[in-house]
């Protein structure tokens, strides 16, 4: 889930968390705006008086006494994070689940907009974004595409490793075998992400070596683009490579859509903390590193076909 200032790839730099589940009805429409119920996800561990949970006592107070971390994310990203029967479902909740037997809490999932995440969680509305997030230093310092300061930016917990991939038509009509070949040709893109950003570099190469722009469609979430490329609007799409895959593998039965070439610019997926919140970073990098040693991170990943963006360690703001 790497969007320009909030992710989920680079360049596909952004490129791809969570034991009870409990569900709760709260879909936010957007990040930053009112919520209405649709469709939230709440899983977690035991918060008693006397927590047994292994990190636990790591947990700021406030954390403690709630006994939930709530999360943002944009669950249009199977098999990151996507709605299925009105709850939020995929890697991350599966991961953040896990996370959440180890430091004694529920993680509640809140879906809204992918590029309002970071500033919904500066503002105090979320206590963490998860949402296949690329970690950059532009993120890390708050800034948009030209280098403007936009806000005070975010740390990051990084959890999984994954790139950038394009994704066609079945069948490839068009013949695409990179993203180079989309010079003077249409992509479909999510707004907001860093493949965008991806799409808009490409774009200025194909003009610096005397090739048309692309003409990038950029649109408020993934599903219209996807719509987009298999209508024939445009040639192609650009996602995080987990996600492509899974849309090649599942979107009608496998026949709409395919993935041509490799993944590039593979990068961390973080955990988005707000940087005065450097006691829960600190928890949560060290839940992310109790998963990988038990194995429970390992389980998750194989369970949605995610394996290839596992890691060794987590890492904080990693992201280059």
């Amino acid at each position: 889930m790497t969007a320009s200032i909030l992710c989920r790839s680079t360049a596909k730099s952004r490129i791809a968390a969570v034991c009870a589940v409990a569900v709760a009805g709260t879909l936010l429409l957007t990040a930053c705006g009112d919520q209405t119920d649709s469709g939230s996800t709440k899983t977690g561990g035991d918060t008693a008086s006397k927590n047994s949970a292994p990190l636990f006592g790591k947990l700021p107070e406030k954390y403690q006494k709630a006994g939930v971390i709530k999360v943002g994310t944009n669950a249009e990203y199977a098999p990151m994070e996507s709605v299925e029967n009105g709850k939020i479902v995929g890697v991350d909740p599966d991961l953040a689940e896990a996370l959440g037997k180890q430091l004694g809490v529920k993680f509640e999932f809140t879906s809204g907009s992918f590029d309002g995440l970071i500033t919904a969680l500066n503002t105090g509305r979320h206590d963490i974004a998860m949402s296949s997030i690329t970690d950059n230093p532009q993120r890390q310092q708050g800034l948009d595409d030209n280098g403007k300061k936009l806000g005070k930016g975010v740390d990051f917990v990084d959890y999984f490793l994954a790139g950038t991939a394009v994704y066609t038509k079945k069948g490839n009509p068009e013949g695409i075998k990179s993203i180079e070949d989309l010079c003077g040709r249409s992509a479909a893109v999510q707004r907001g992400t860093t493949y965008e950003k991806a799409l808009k570099k490409q774009s200025k190469t194909c003009t610096d070596g005397g090739e048309k722009a692309i003409d990038i469609q950029s649109f408020e979430n993934d599903t219209e683009a996807q719509t987009r490329v298999k209508s024939g609007g445009a040639v192609a799409g650009v996602n995080d490579y987990p996600v492509a895959l899974d849309l090649a593998r599942k979107a009608n039965g496998g026949k709409d859509f395919e993935v041509v070439g490799e993944q590039v610019d593979a990068g961390p997926f973080g955990i988005a903390v707000n940087k005065d919140n450097t006691e829960l970073r600190d928890a949560l990098k060290e839940a992310v590193d109790a998963i990988i040693a038990d194995g429970s991170y390992k389980k998750v990943l194989d369970k949605w076909g995610a394996g290839t963006g596992a890691i060794d360690k987590a890492v904080v703001n990693g992201g280059k």
